[in-house]
């Protein structure tokens, strides 16, 4: 195949800087557009539920434990391959229990799978995204450590752990039947499956009202 070029047009782009105008007018638009920088520290853009930051482990109001209750979910579905468990079974009960829950966070993709197949609601990717370190160890996160990153994103942020909202914690537009009983928590309206608003027919209605007709 014979590539034949518009030799003319290539001439007159070299006479008269069409691609350097092209340029400076682009600059010249952008010079007087609103600014979409922020002056960080001092400035923070508001993050949205379901960032994926620091991760953690959701701290058992009353066991003060872990959720975790070693289901292994988590470490199969990690394609990075970065969460590591060890749990040893009850010889009575035949409950697992959690020895030790790590993660490596320098492996970690952030696709948030971790959190969304936990039945219990026991690992979450907080909001928060400000931790650096200039070694590789910190950012190992051991149980206790991983418990820590969930108190202290709570107590930085004034969150109440019962109030808190997470769309992999509690997906959006699900019926509560078809969620695992941890899940099952309780959120405003336009999050559950009856106050999605789809489209059909034309115009936007409500969920249920879809169902119904």
């Amino acid at each position: 195949m014979r590539i034949k070029y518009d030799t003319k047009k290539k001439l007159a782009e070299q006479i008269f800087l069409l691609e350097i105008l092209k340029g400076l007018w682009l600059t010249l638009r952008r010079l007087f557009s609103r600014s979409v920088t922020i002056q960080y520290p001092k400035e923070r853009k508001e993050l949205f539920p379901g960032f994926r930051g620091k991760h953690a482990l959701i701290r058992d109001p009353e066991t003060k434990q872990a959720r975790c209750v070693a289901c292994m979910r988590c470490v199969s579905v990690c394609p990075a391959r970065c969460i590591s468990i060890r749990y040893s079974v009850d010889k009575k009960t035949r409950a697992r229990k959690v020895e030790s829950y790590e993660i490596n966070a320098l492996r970690c993709i952030f696709c948030g799978y971790c959190e969304e197949v936990c039945p219990v609601n026991a690992v979450v990717l907080t909001e928060d995204y400000e931790y650096s370190d200039y070694t590789r160890q910190p950012f190992h996160f051991d149980m206790e450590r991983l418990l820590n990153n969930w108190d202290e994103f709570l107590e930085k942020n004034k969150i109440e752990p019962d109030k808190y909202l997470n769309p992999f914690l509690r997906p959006r537009g699900l019926p509560v039947g078809e969620l695992p009983a941890g899940k099952r928590i309780s959120v405003p309206d336009e999050w559950t499956y009856e106050g999605q608003v789809i489209w059909k027919d034309g115009k936007a209605v409500s969920a249920k009202e879809a169902a119904s007709n």
